[in-house]
C-alpha cells in the first residue's frame, strides 16, 4: 500500500521506510530536499527505498520515481534544468542523450548548435557565430530530436552538416523553419573567406605584380583561376556568374539525393557584392 508523506525527515522515526537516512542538512523542514542541481523536490509517494515519487518545485511540477540514496544525495536530475551552456535542457519525452552508453547523433548536432551560439570560449575563436541564436522551441533537445528524426538524411562518403543560412540567406538563427541538413562540399560553397580578401568583394583579389584583379573560386577544395581584369567590379561579375553556374551545376548533381527546399534554394543562390 502506498504511503503518502510530507517529509521524509520529520518520518525518519519510521524503522520500515528506511528514511532515517536523510540528513537534516538537505530538508527545509517543510518537507522539501535540495539537488545538486538548485531545485527543490517534494515527496508525493513512499513506496519502498528505491520508489520514492517526488515533485520538483518549478513551474513544471515534474514528477520522477527515484530513491532514498539519490535524495540524500541530491541526484534528483531535472529534465528542464538549462544543463547546456545555461541554455539548452533535455525536456520529458522518448528521445535519449545516449544509446548504450554512446552520444546519440541527435544530441552531438544539438549540443554543438548549442555551443556555436552561447559558448563564449567557442565564440572567443569563431566570432562569426556571436549574433546566432537559437530558437526557444529547440532549447528543449526533445524537440529538436523529433525534428531531427524526421528531417535527417546522408549521404555516401559525405559528412552532413546542419545549416541556418542556405535556405534564407543572413539568417542567423537556427530554428525548424530556417535549417536543413546539407552535405559538407555543398555547405563549403558559401564559405566567404572574409580574412583572405581582405577589403575586396568576395572572389576577388588585387595582383600587384600586374596591378589587375583577379577572380578565383573554390572548386572542390582547389583554387580555380577565373581570369585578370582591369577594375573590381568586372572581377566580380565574372566571378558572381561562374560560382552561380558552379552551384546549380552542384545542385542539379545532388538534386536526387538532396530536399527540395535545399535544391531549391540552390537554383536561386544570388550572389552579392557585398556578400
Amino acid at each position: 500500500m502506498v504511503r503518502k508523506v510530507t517529509c521524509l525527515y520529520k518520518c525518519k522515526n519510521n524503522k520500515k521506510s528506511g528514511v532515517n537516512l536523510i540528513k537534516k542538512s538537505i530538508c527545509d523542514y517543510d518537507g522539501l530536499y535540495r539537488t545538486n542541481e538548485g531545485y527543490f523536490v517534494k515527496v508525493v509517494e513512499y513506496n519502498n527505498y528505491d520508489n520514492v515519487i517526488v515533485e520538483i518545485q518549478d513551474e513544471h511540477k515534474y514528477r520522477v520515481k527515484t530513491g532514498i540514496g539519490n535524495i540524500k544525495k541530491g541526484k534528483v536530475k531535472n529534465p528542464y534544468h538549462r544543463s547546456v551552456h545555461n541554455v539548452g535542457y533535455m525536456g520529458v519525452g522518448e528521445y535519449k542523450s545516449r544509446i548504450n552508453y554512446k552520444l546519440t547523433k541527435s544530441y552531438k548536432f544539438w549540443k554543438s548548435m548549442i555551443q556555436r551560439c552561447y559558448d563564449e570560449s567557442f565564440q572567443r575563436t569563431h566570432p562569426e557565430y556571436i549574433p546566432c541564436t537559437v530558437c526557444e522551441e529547440w532549447h528543449n533537445y526533445q524537440n529538436f530530436a523529433r525534428w531531427f528524426d524526421n528531417n535527417y538524411y546522408e549521404i555516401e562518403n559525405r559528412i552532413m552538416n546542419l545549416d541556418k543560412d542556405i535556405l534564407y540567406k543572413g539568417n542567423k538563427i537556427y530554428s525548424p523553419n530556417t535549417c536543413v541538413f546539407v552535405p559538407d562540399n555543398i555547405n563549403l560553397l558559401f564559405a566567404n573567406h572574409n580574412t583572405s580578401r581582405g577589403n575586396f568583394p568576395i572572389g576577388v583579389t588585387f595582383d600587384k605584380k600586374s596591378s589587375k584583379y583577379s577572380a578565383k573560386m573554390n572548386v572542390e577544395n582547389k583554387t580555380t583561376h577565373i581570369g585578370m581584369y582591369d577594375n573590381c567590379e568586372d572581377a566580380f561579375l565574372a566571378y558572381k556568374f561562374e560560382k552561380e553556374k558552379y552551384i546549380k551545376k552542384v545542385a542539379n548533381k545532388y538534386k536526387s539525393q538532396i530536399p527540395k527546399n535545399l535544391y531549391d534554394a540552390l537554383m536561386r543562390w544570388n550572389i552579392e557584392i557585398d556578400d
